[in-house]
């Protein structure tokens, strides 16, 4: 009988002496044979057994999951770095602070030279006066026509005409605003830089040349004077150009006129007229242009007729029908203050009243 290493039909004949050996090294004995033996289990069993009818395939080598995690790990690490680096980034977004003027304004009462001329019909009155070929509302605010600039497209310099016209036409017209009952129809217009200069305008006026309510709007002092007639006229004219690379820059003038009667008079009381020209320079940058808001950073106003006494920093006080000026002159100008305005005051020309 052969030996545990003997092939199973005893060493071949002929086989030279060597064989055992150089078959020792490849057959195996019946005891590794069996154990290699691979046993299936029977239906029953599987079913007692709840075991699977197939060998489960192995899982993916241990090494290969290892990078695909390393490499995820690393993949969230850089895109976490580069969110972090953009955010704190000096250059990013980090924001800048963006210097916007303050207004500087000038209101010039002009005052009549005799008494203020009045009728029962204002109509009659725009009629024959200067006023009679002006047109009505904010058809006397048109728009130019738009053209490219250096820096800035036609539909830039469209919109910084149109928020210009939406200014005016707010503090000039707005039937509340002029009764000096309302000011957000204004207010929401003004570029947030400018809002503390107008807020304190609005609530602490004052004739310092910088917090004048009426540099802001035409505001009307309720207590003395109403609109008689809310067909307003107005005439006047819009101009763009480049304040800057950054900056575009609207010069508008325009003339409103207000047929007014006195607060609380009967609807048949005499009318007259009252005259304000507003002529102002608005700067507009790229972050004005896409929230549609303005700076306004000059104000220049003659308004009349009006009495050279009166303040005229937080309302218009217009002399009505039949009125006259008096001898009051505006408070005296300190040539040493340099905050300070001068106080300036003109005459109204005959002309620029109705004519009888």
């Amino acid at each position: 009988m052969g030996g545990p290493g003997d092939p199973p039909e005893g060493t071949p004949e002929g086989g030279p002496g060597g064989a055992e050996d150089e078959y020792r090294s490849v057959v195996f004995d019946e005891s590794f044979v069996r154990a290699a033996r691979l046993q299936e289990s029977s239906a029953a069993e599987r079913m007692a057994d709840h075991a699977p009818a197939v060998r489960r395939r192995p899982a993916l080598r241990r090494g290969l999951t290892r990078q695909v995690l390393i490499l995820a790990l690393l993949i969230a690490v850089a895109f976490g770095t580069a969110l972090y680096m953009g955010v704190r980034h000096p250059y990013g977004s980090t924001p800048v602070r963006r210097s916007v003027e303050a207004l500087r304004t000038t209101v010039v009462p002009l005052a009549p030279q005799g008494r203020v001329p009045g009728a029962a019909d204002p109509e009659r009155l725009f009629t024959h006066s200067p006023a009679a070929p002006f047109d009505i509302g904010a058809e006397g605010v048109p728009l130019p026509a738009s053209r490219r600039t250096a820096h800035f497209s036609d539909s830039q310099v469209m919109t910084a005409l149109t928020a210009v016209k939406d200014y005016i036409v707010r503090s000039s017209l707005h039937p509340e605003v002029l009764a000096g009952r309302e000011v957000r129809p204004v207010r929401s217009l003004v570029d947030s830089g400018q809002l503390d200069q107008f807020d304190r305008s609005v609530t602490h006026p004052a004739a310092d040349g910088r917090h004048a309510s009426t540099g802001w709007m035409v505001r009307i002092d309720p207590a003395r004077a109403r609109l008689a007639d809310d067909r307003i006229r107005a005439f006047g004219s819009l101009h763009v150009t480049e304040a800057d690379a950054a900056t575009l820059e609207v010069s508008a003038d325009h003339t409103f006129v207000y047929a007014l009667r006195p607060t609380g008079a009967a609807s048949h009381a005499p009318a007259s007229l009252f005259t304000v020209r507003r002529e102002l320079t608005f700067h507009l940058d790229r972050d004005d242009l896409r929230t549609r808001q303005v700076q306004l950073t000059t104000s220049y106003v003659q308004a009349g007729p009006l009495a050279c006494a009166e303040d005229a920093s937080a309302y218009l006080r217009p002399l009505l029908a039949g009125q006259t000026a008096g001898t009051g002159r505006p408070a005296g100008t300190n040539p040493y203050d340099t905050d300070s305005p001068a106080s300036v005051c003109g005459t109204l020309a005959t002309g620029a009243q109705p004519r009888a």
